[in-house]
């Protein structure tokens, strides 16, 4: 039967197990609920901000964000909002980007520090940015911490992250669907990985993982990890290009439907 056709009632007669079998877990059902029907988000990656010369791409990249049909109901920016971590940098992101209407939230990259463990001006402008998860619509989303300091290669995930994790776990609906934002790629084999991305990975095992959004390597990456598919995209900056020698620059719209998400591409040049 198709989910549109399910009712309410339909919905709570039915066995987990025949929901499974259907492809309908419970998150998504709750998600497709009056009052928490189909939504969408922007995910963009490696803005690195340098100076007033990057404030023009910027302006056009915000003013197409607001001209979504589907209004997207946030917008996460997942690390290097700055080239080297300074307060005029990561002030025009702040100020940019906050004046599209879109509630967004952020998480670091290693360009957002100043100097290795010095990330003063980054906590100061986005406070209480570094681990930290919302609901909406009956999915969860989550926002790690994945740099170690200025290093971007050969790195790993702190233990700070790891036990932020270890104490959320408890408290997450393993039946709901999950979305994790990183800077730092969580795809097999994807370049400057962490070397612990599965010590991560291994702690959502047991819930319902859908996707995991990073940066950092600027190119176009989708693998998978059970269920879930972990990407990483093209930079969305004026003062860089992309690792991979691409032209493209952009960021996604991610469409939320029948408890499925579905990522598009939008191109900015």
């Amino acid at each position: 039967m198709a989910i549109d056709r399910w009712t309410r009632r339909e919905w709570l007669r039915s066995s987990p197990a025949a929901l499974l079998a259907a492809g309908l877990w419970p998150g998504a059902i709750r998600a497709g609920e009056p009052g928490g029907s189909d939504f969408s988000f922007l995910v963009v990656n490696d803005l690195h901000s340098l100076d007033d010369k990057c404030h023009p791409w910027f302006d056009k990249v915000v003013e197409k964000m607001k001209g979504h049909a589907e209004k997207p109901e946030f917008l996460m920016i997942c690390g290097d909002l700055s080239e080297g971590g300074t307060a005029d940098q990561l002030d025009a992101v702040k100020r940019i980007f906050g004046g599209s209407k879109i509630p967004y939230h952020v998480v670091p990259g290693n360009h957002d520090y100043l100097k290795a463990g010095e990330r003063t001006h980054y906590d100061d402008l986005f406070p209480k940015q570094l681990n930290y998860r919302f609901d909406l619509h009956g999915w969860q989303f989550i926002s790690l911490d994945s740099t170690e300091g200025t290093k971007y290669q050969n790195t790993v995930i702190g233990a700070d992250t790891l036990k932020w994790i270890d104490g959320q776990l408890p408290k997450l609906d393993q039946k709901k669907p999950l979305v994790l934002f990183t800077h730092f790629p969580l795809g097999d084999a994807v370049k400057m990985r962490p070397k612990n991305a599965d010590d991560v990975l291994k702690r959502f095992a047991d819930h319902n993982l859908r996707a995991a959004f990073g940066g950092h390597y600027h190119a176009f990456t989708e693998k998978k990890s059970g269920a879930a598919i972990l990407t990483t995209n093209r930079c969305c900056a004026f003062s860089v290009g992309n690792h991979d020698g691409t032209k493209e620059k952009g960021y996604f719209l991610v469409k939320v439907a029948d408890g499925a998400l579905k990522r598009e591409f939008q191109r900015m040049n």
